[in-house]
């Protein structure tokens, strides 16, 4: 795919324990790009290779990946995920789904790298919107099933999934089968767990992230620096409502959220 080859990694094939053995092993590979995709990849990837130019999508500052999102300097650059404006919106579009929620559950992994600042946004968003939260962890099938056991005991009537790898990768099916069995409405980081049966997910769109990320890693490979590549911020975001889920949850999507949303799930 390029001179000496790209290496790319999600999620480690979804076990991110794996991740800094197989960053130690792109070194003796003598890539000329890595693209890591998530913030869990990036952390790695930087620790692993300080001299190979690395093309990242993650929260570039709140992680510690770069000093400067105009100038990154060192071998970094990439795609910026602010997550404060992602996380209040979600709120928002799970109240006036469910007006009469006004405790709302916020799941979230304590294992994330972003779990402070997503806990932090989250209490901030809530308090703007007169909403009042209760806080789960979960890092394991065993305490997801608990988790939704406290929503179901303290009768929460909706849920906020905060954007973990380990969430969409490992444990999608237990969550959405939870929050189903359970008649949770619920909302999602990305399309992809509204296209599994989730009610609602709004974040940025993947596939216009990669295609970023390849526009970077293009400019590298015809040789730009990461240091004088600036920050690009993730602009492009979408709302996806799931039909079938509403109605089996007893949900009648508003015509407001109809019309604000940029894919409906029939």
């Amino acid at each position: 795919m390029s001179r000496g080859g790209t290496w790319r990694s999600s999620s480690g094939g979804r076990r991110a324990d794996r991740l800094p053995s197989l960053a130690a092993d792109l070194l003796q590979r003598h890539v000329d790009v890595i693209v890591a995709s998530t913030n869990v990849a990036a952390l790695a990837a930087k620790k692993a290779a300080t001299t190979i130019p690395i093309v990242f999508n993650g929260d570039p500052v709140g992680l510690g990946l770069v000093t400067s999102l105009n100038r990154p300097g060192g071998n970094l650059t990439g795609i910026g995920l602010f997550s404060a404006p992602l996380i209040a919106r979600r709120l928002a579009l799970l109240r006036d789904l469910v007006p009469g929620a006004r405790v709302v559950a916020v799941l979230l992994d304590p294992k994330s790298q972003s779990y402070g600042s997503q806990r932090k946004e989250a209490q901030d968003a809530a308090r703007a919107l007169g909403i009042k939260l209760v806080f789960l962890t979960a890092a394991s099938e065993r305490e997801i099933d608990a988790a939704f056991a406290d929503i179901a005991q303290q009768r929460i009537r909706a849920l906020m999934v905060g954007p973990s790898a380990y969430f969409i990768w490992s444990r999608r099916e237990q969550i959405l089968g939870l929050a189903a069995r359970h008649a949770i409405p619920a909302i999602y980081s990305l399309r992809d767990w509204t296209a599994a049966g989730g009610l609602m997910s709004y974040g940025p769109i993947v596939s216009d992230t990669y295609r970023r990320l390849g526009v970077y890693v293009g400019k590298i490979l015809r040789g730009a620096t990461p240091a004088d590549l600036p920050i690009e911020q993730s602009s492009r975001f979408e709302y996806v409502i799931n039909i079938k889920a509403a109605k089996a949850l007893g949900l009648e999507v508003p015509a407001k959220l109809l019309a604000l949303s940029d894919a409906v799930i029939e």
